[in-house]
């Protein structure tokens, strides 16, 4: 067994309008002890007891606004606290945070993995949404990348975000695909009500291009339209929002799906060991704060019951496109719980006889031309 361990850093240079995170907006004076504070909460977390570390996602908020020499105290303090065997080191960056100067210090530090958070290459979307950076950061931080040694990058668009049109988002894709990223995600803009941008739409209000939100039919013709060109320049996709070139899975999330040991660390971290899952305060000043007194920082924490247990095994298992292994499901649950499991199977001959699901041998997944519907699917299968 491995572990994956995930790094909270719950800070941003501006808030988008469609985000609905426990991020915030702060001094930069508050970089260095939240950072302490991840390297003490590390030490003590007993990972030398623990099976190998083999990935590492720095996730956020946006972690490259920290000084790159704060990013390498925490990679080290994981060296030391831990069998460090990392395979995959991810780092999620902003395009203008990015500089040569602070890719090729990442690099060094042991960073091998970039999520690039692009969102659109259309100036005009990435200013109604809240964005700092404009196309040709995205681009500038590309051969930044490059440049510093980096041949694992992921990038990230969103479809759905105002004024997009099927004519701009054929445009983004279009670009995208000219820097070649080895991992790219797409992401179908939710309205959130905890959003800015969601409290808006659900408001009928026009505040940040409220009022020109793509439909749900055109989001879902964008993301056909991705998944048609990402295939024919060879891009794998293998979970709902996620294609990657041949060997360039991200084997850091593919560990949430498959239902694996991870450890977050951080404010508003969340951790699963197989039989519980559980979460750090939500707050980055309290976090700090418990860290400094030697308090527990946990405030959820959850055994995972098997009707719960059964439901993520379909809920995460099918966003994978290969599906779940039905046969493998239904032998560690028939003994707690055969009723669930029946009528599981009467809602999967359902969904197979209308075409939303497929079965091949033991294999269940849901079928490639209603990826776009997934959500509906799991309310029907697991309501």
């Amino acid at each position: 067994m491995t572990l994956g361990v995930y790094i909270q850093v719950p800070f941003c240079q501006t808030r988008c309008t469609y985000c609905n995170f426990h991020t915030g907006v702060v001094s930069r004076d508050r970089y260095e002890p939240y950072a302490d504070a991840i390297c003490r909460e590390i030490a003590g977390s007993n990972l030398a007891s623990v099976p190998t570390v083999d990935t590492v996602y720095l996730g956020g908020g946006t972690p490259s606004l920290l000084d790159p020499a704060l990013l390498a105290r925490i990679l080290d303090t994981l060296r030391s606290s831990s069998d460090a065997r990392f395979a995959e080191v991810t780092l999620e960056a902003d395009p203008e945070t990015i500089t040569a100067q602070k890719a090729s210090a990442w690099f060094e530090a042991g960073f091998n993995r970039i999520s690039l958070g692009a969102q659109s290459f259309n100036d005009r979307e990435l200013q109604a949404a809240g964005r700092m950076h404009r196309r040709e950061d995205i681009y500038r931080a590309a051969d930044f990348l490059r440049g510093a040694g980096f041949r694992n990058i992921s990038l990230d668009l969103i479809a759905g975000l105002a004024h997009q049109t099927r004519e701009t988002w054929e445009a983004s894709v279009g670009q995208l695909l000219r820097i070649l990223p080895e991992h790219v995600s797409v992401y179908m803009l939710e309205v959130d009500e905890d959003s800015r941008l969601g409290k808006e739409a659900l408001a009928g209000g026009k505040r940040y291009g409220a009022a020109e939100i793509p439909d749900d039919d055109a989001m879902a013709d964008f993301y056909d339209y991705a998944s048609q060109r990402l295939a024919s320049a060879g891009y794998e996709h293998y979970e709902i929002s996620n294609w990657g070139l041949p060997g360039r899975h991200s084997q850091h999330n593919l560990k949430y799906w498959r239902r694996e040991p991870y450890l977050g660390i951080g404010a508003g971290a969340h951790s699963f060991d197989g039989v519980a899952r559980w979460a750090n305060v939500h707050e980055a000043a309290r976090y700090v704060t418990l860290i400094e007194r030697g308090s527990s920082v946990q405030e959820q924490m959850e055994t995972l019951l098997p009707p719960l247990a059964l439901q993520e095994e379909f809920y995460l298992g099918l966003r994978q496109l290969e599906g779940i292994d039905l046969a493998r499901i239904e032998r560690d649950y028939e003994a707690h719980l055969p009723d669930r499991l029946a009528t599981l199977r009467e809602r999967i001959d359902q969904l197979r006889s209308s075409g939303f699901i497929e079965v091949d041998g033991s294999r269940l997944r849901i079928a490639p031309d209603r990826l776009t519907v997934s959500n509906e699917i799991f309310v029907q299968l697991l309501a």
